[in-house]
C-alpha cells in the first residue's frame, strides 16, 4: 500500500523526470526546471501557431491534475458555457501537448489513480466490510 508521503514522492519524481532532473540537486531545483519548460513552452509558442485543444476528463480528479499542470507551466485551462465540467480547453502549440504535457499527466494520472485505488479499497475493508471484492458473475 502506498502512503501520501511515498505518492507525494513519486509525483516528484515522475516531475523531475520530465523537466529533465537526474540528481537529487536537480530534483531540489526542480522550479529553476519549470522554468526552463515555461522558457522553451514560450519559443515554441513564437514558432509554433498554439492550438486549441479539447480534453474530456472521467472525473474530477483527472479534470483538476490537469488544470493544475496546464497552469504550472503557465496556459490556463478554461471551458465554454454550457461545455460539461468533464471538458477542459487548452491553448498550447501541438508539440508541447505531444512531447511534454500530455505525457507527464499520463504519469501523475497513473500514479494517483493507484494511490485512490489502494486508499478506496483499505477505507472499504477497514470502515464497511472486510470483503471488498467485485461482484460474483453469474
Amino acid at each position: 500500500m502506498v502512503t501520501e508521503e511515498q505518492l507525494r514522492e513519486k509525483l516528484r519524481k515522475i516531475s523531475a523526470l520530465f523537466e529533465g532532473a537526474t540528481t537529487i540537486g536537480e530534483r531540489n531545483a526542480a522550479a529553476a526546471a519549470i522554468e526552463r519548460v515555461k522558457h522553451a513552452l514560450g519559443i515554441t509558442q513564437k514558432t509554433e501557431q498554439p492550438v486549441e485543444y479539447q480534453f474530456t476528463m472521467p472525473d474530477q480528479w483527472q479534470r483538476r491534475l490537469f488544470s493544475a499542470l496546464c497552469r504550472r507551466y503557465g496556459l490556463e485551462p478554461y471551458r465554454y458555457k454550457r461545455q460539461r465540467y468533464t471538458t477542459v480547453m487548452v491553448r498550447v502549440p501541438k508539440s508541447f501537448v505531444d512531447q511534454t504535457l500530455w505525457p507527464e499527466y499520463q504519469e501523475l494520472r497513473s500514479a494517483l489513480n493507484e494511490y485512490l485505488s489502494d486508499a478506496t479499497e483499505r477505507i472499504i475493508r477497514e470502515e464497511v466490510y472486510g470483503d471488498a471484492a467485485e461482484a460474483s458473475e453469474r
